[in-house]
């Protein structure tokens, strides 16, 4: 368990309480290797109950799994001119396959052996497109091919030079889909698909309204013909971009000749999508819900979604662990549960590590709740007029499962709120400039600029064009504030991590 040290106030530090939050969920630590983070047991597991749920939504709209290498040969990535420019300054290269010892001057180590320099040096993956469409170009010969669609679960690397943890380190955790299709529009179609299994997966399982949108021009994946997003907003008023589904053209097809042959003998380049979401998700989650006491979990998300405490003395024991095992066979299979019952910590040392790790749900049991046979329920936030309740041993299960669900609806409310709080319109340039430093957030604006004035938006104030919401309502006959000119879409501009 990570050292028992307080929690900065939001209000104080936001970036400092991030930081506390994490320490104190036991989530992460520090690796030998700069911009990479080591997920203790807490941390990964979560990351696991968000792979789960997600596999199985990519499983029920009918994608597979498959694995791909790690190393990737550097010219691949140079086939595709926009793709390698975007990763180019991201990239781990491999040079050699061996090492050898050395010892000068009393010196030892070891050093890559220059004998043992590869032909090509390979790149350690930033993103799989370009491994992939190699193989697709293997397996596509026909329309009875497609569609072909694959998800990956794998680790990347992007030699970022700043970091912050789960939101951009040098290696993360996530999934790719790479998809190929027949058509212009059953791709387009899958790509606006997989975001709303991403939409439905962050209000559902993450409890975090996200908005639906297309990316800029200037901010699409190196590749892509559009990108789509879903933006999400922290409790700052800073936007996390939570995943992406690219519409890719024939661009990848092209640089890698997968064609098929279609229904009348002629030879076509398929069509493709790719789209994914990381670890990032466990900071959106972090910074979404948790509070100035810790971490805050969602419970359709959190690893352990209740945690029972027998209270008792050493008289005591028998009764109290009889009604806690019972407990305990009643809610497994319903609820992720755990029992903390070590002897070797007083109560209110459990209680503050499960409140600092976010479990959603703390029943107590003392030999005079089991008298009253009930339980006595802590929820991590408050629900309802009473921050602490009992629960009849009578039907537990389907009254924590209720619980459980009030607390979902709870934290999916509160970040709606928050959301539509910071949300403003803009009438004017400087209004804008001026409210950014004081009340972050969302700003909407009916948008007439291009690349040049997206980029002096962001050198004068910071804020980025997250996305144009796909259900904005229309700009027809609008002025953008801004530019002064003819607006041409609804965007969202807010400073983000």
């Amino acid at each position: 368990m990570a050292e028992e040290k307080g929690i900065t106030p939001r209000a104080t530090d936001y970036s400092q309480w991030y930081l506390d939050v994490i320490d104190g969920g036991d989530l992460l630590d520090d690796s030998p290797v700069r911009g990479c983070k080591v997920l203790k047991p807490h941390g990964y597991a979560i990351w696991e109950v968000i792979q789960r749920v997600l596999d199985q939504r990519f499983k029920d709209t009918g994608h597979v799994n498959a694995y791909f290498p790690l190393f990737i040969p550097m010219s691949f990535l140079s086939k595709e001119a926009q793709h390698v420019e975007g990763f180019a300054k991201e990239c781990a290269v491999v040079t050699h396959h061996r090492l050898r010892s050395f010892d000068r001057n009393g010196e030892k180590g070891v050093e890559p052996d220059p004998e043992s320099a590869l032909e090509e040096p390979l790149i350690v993956r930033p993103t799989s497109e370009t491994i992939i469409w190699h193989m697709y170009g293997r397996w596509i010969d026909s329309w009875r091919d497609l569609p072909l669609l694959i998800n990956q679960w794998a680790n990347v690397v992007r030699w970022e030079m700043k970091t912050r943890p789960f939101l951009r380190t040098a290696e993360f955790l996530w999934q790719e889909g790479h998809t190929a299709h027949a058509t212009s529009d059953e791709a387009k179609a899958e790509a606006y698909r997989m975001l709303d299994v991403y939409a439905d997966f962050a209000k559902d399982t993450l409890a975090i309204p996200a908005i639906k949108g297309r990316k800029s021009v200037r901010e699409r994946f190196a590749g892509a013909e559009d990108t789509l997003t879903i933006e999400a907003m922290m409790q700052d008023g800073k936007a996390l971009q939570a995943g992406t589904s690219h519409f890719l053209g024939q661009n990848f097809a092209k640089a890698f000749d997968v064609t098929y042959q279609d229904k009348e003998g002629k030879r076509e380049h398929v069509w493709a999508t790719s789209w994914g979401v990381s670890t990032r998700l466990i900071g959106a989650v972090i910074m979404t819900h948790s509070d100035d006491q810790g971490l805050v979990l969602p419970p359709a998300v959190a690893p352990i979604q209740v945690v029972i405490v027998p209270v008792y003395k050493d008289a005591e024991r028998a009764v109290v662990m009889e009604a806690v095992d019972k407990i305990t066979a009643a809610l497994k299979g319903r609820v992720r549960v755990k029992v903390d019952d070590r002897d070797h910590l007083r109560n209110g040392a459990k209680y503050f590590e499960w409140e600092r790790k976010g479990v959603p749900l703390r029943l107590e049991v003392g030999p005079k709740d089991v008298a009253k046979g009930q339980a006595f329920a802590a929820p991590r936030v408050k629900i309802g007029d009473e921050k602490k309740f009992g629960i009849a041993f009578d039907g537990i299960a389907d009254k924590v499962e209720e619980v459980l669900a009030r607390i979902q609806a709870t934290l999916y409310a509160t970040a709606v709120a928050n959301r539509e709080a910071r949300t403003y319109d803009v009438d004017s340039a400087e209004a804008f400039k001026q409210a950014l430093d004081e009340k972050p957030g969302f700003y909407r604006i009916a948008w007439g600029g291009d690349d040049s004035d997206e980029d002096r938006v962001k050198e004068e104030t910071k804020a980025t064009l997250r996305c144009y919401p796909l259900d904005a309502p229309s700009v027809e006959g609008k002025t953008c504030p801004i530019t002064g000119k003819p607006a041409h879409s609804m965007a969202i501009f807010a400073r983000a991590y």
